[in-house]
């Protein structure tokens, strides 16, 4: 192993010698690489130039992968016109030092190993640098400064230490691609034919799209009153508590359809959301939980239902205006802490963006925030349900069934989105046509309105893996809930 003057080490890093280091490993691996440049297709996935603590050595490995990017043979003899000049070269004899690196041609076999200990030493270093920016920025009292935004930059700073390196997608071969795909069908087969994804608890929707998919941004979108937040806290109730009963029956989680799930409410508070579910449970209205009007028997109900659901692996945070990066970044804590497979949204347009630029234009704000939650999807491997409200042309239309253009900021949203659902009820609007009662058009309102009671559409207006079309259900005012429809006698129009 060749002996590396201290030299290598930079001269404007504080205590330098004293932060983590191997300048003789990075030595070795550089002159292995020379000696045998096939060994640089097993390190340059993971290690970077930037990994090593001497910039010389840095800039060494860099001019090596160049030359072996235009399939250049790189050597001492290649590599020398390239460090002429170089100063920190110069000073350790000049290029003839990069011959001195080949000298010990044993490191051959541990190179593999020394570019992982390079590449750990590295994050070490790293979460030095980022302790040090922490205690600093902790230490500045100044008027305009914001502890709670100091936080969150720590926690980003610190996940990317934690991630960096971690190939999340990359190239992958056919094989490996259709090895993935069989085991989604596999997921499918084993749930009884339909589900390949997330459970929405409702089997209806779960044949239509296969459940929510890992990776998937699914928007959900309907006007005021048409029960969104109450679709999305059925789905995310179902998926954590399928998790629950998969759990006890000793299936492995990864095999599960269920999930635990973050949801993000930037318009109700947790116990508003927390008393719909409860109402969901116990079968009382959500009216009659608010204001007491329960009777004995049912408050016991209410307790059995509570005491059922307090290991119910479902995380509500209902932080008012919160960022795209706040969000990404509490999210991604969850992840690492309580291994969340679900997030909810609730809902998109009171979310807001990270850059100055981007809040003085609502479009470019909206497709910076639909940016993030897809990106969110595939980071962290789980399907984000965003909810999203529609705009005011709906009213306007005698079919009041939203379409893709009815979407607020439509485009990105629209552009971004794996999967678009519209939830429609046409109880809502017929109710506000009432007319004079004792009327013949009457009778025939009051007809309609009994045959549609109760009734809801959930519309698949786009899906990357599948057919659109429109799912029957049953929307239950009292208690909130939806359910699959109970027969087949009311069918509206399918999509081509």
């Amino acid at each position: 192993m060749v002996s590396t003057p201290i030299r290598l080490v930079p001269d404007d890093m504080p205590e330098a010698a004293s932060l983590p280091q191997n300048v003789e490993a990075e030595a070795a691996l550089l002159g292995a690489l020379m000696i045998d440049n096939r060994l640089v297709e097993d390190v340059q996935i993971r290690l970077k130039p930037e990994h090593f603590f001497s910039p010389l050595h840095g800039r060494i490995y860099e001019a090596v992968l160049k030359l072996a990017d235009r399939n250049m043979v790189a050597s001492p003899v290649t590599l020398k016109p390239l460090f002429e000049g170089d100063e920190e070269m110069r000073a350790l004899g000049g290029p003839g030092y990069l011959a001195e690196l080949t000298g010990n041609s044993a490191a051959l076999i541990g190179a593999r190993d020394f570019a992982e200990q390079i590449y750990d030493l590295a994050l070490l270093r790293e979460l030095v640098r980022v302790g040090r920016d922490m205690v600093q920025g902790a230490l500045d009292t100044s008027a305009d400064v914001n502890p709670r935004g100091r936080i969150e930059e720590a926690e980003i700073a610190l996940y990317r230490v934690a991630e960096d390196g971690q190939v999340g997608g990359g190239v992958k071969t056919f094989g490996q691609a259709t090895m993935l795909a069989v085991e989604m069908a596999e997921r499918a087969l084993n749930s009884g034919g339909h589900l390949s994804g997330i459970t929405t608890g409702l089997e209806g929707l779960n044949s239509k799209i296969g459940g929510l998919h890992r990776s998937d941004l699914v928007i959900l979108a309907g006007r005021p009153a048409m029960g969104k937040t109450a679709l999305a806290t059925n789905m995310a109730f179902s998926a954590a508590m399928r998790l629950i009963r998969d759990r006890q029956d000793g299936i492995d989680e990864g095999q599960s359809p269920g999930a635990g799930v973050a949801f993000f409410s930037l318009e109700m508070s947790a116990d508003q959301l927390a008393t719909r579910i409860l109402a969901e449970q116990s079968g009382i209205s959500s009216e009659s939980l608010r204001m007491g009007k329960i009777s004995r028997d049912e408050f016991r109900n209410l307790a059995r239902a509570a005491a059922d659901l307090q290991q119910l692996p479902l995380y509500i945070d209902d932080t008012p205006a919160l960022s795209i990066a706040a969000l990404r970044t509490r999210a991604r804590r969850l992840k690492r802490q309580r291994g969340i497979g679900m997030i909810v949204v609730d809902y998109l347009q009171l979310l807001q963006g990270s850059s100055r630029q981007a809040s003085e234009n609502r479009v470019n704000e909206i497709s910076e925030i639909t940016r993030g939650l897809k990106t969110l999807a595939k980071e962290l491997n789980l399907p984000v349900l965003a909810l999203s409200q529609l705009s005011r042309q709906v009213e306007q239309r005698e079919d009041k069934r939203p379409q893709l253009s009815d979407l607020r900021e439509s485009g990105t949203i629209e552009q971004d989105a794996d999967i678009v659902l519209f939830v429609f009820r046409e109880e809502y609007y017929h109710a506000s046509k009432k007319p004079e009662d004792g009327s013949e058009k009457f009778e025939k309102w009051l007809d309609k309105a009994h045959r549609i009671d109760g009734r809801a559409e959930v519309i698949v207006a786009k899906q990357r893996h599948g057919s659109t079309g429109i799912v029957p259900m049953m929307f239950h005012k009292q208690t909130t809930k939806f359910s699959d429809a109970v027969d087949d006698g009311y069918l509206p129009a399918q999509y081509e």
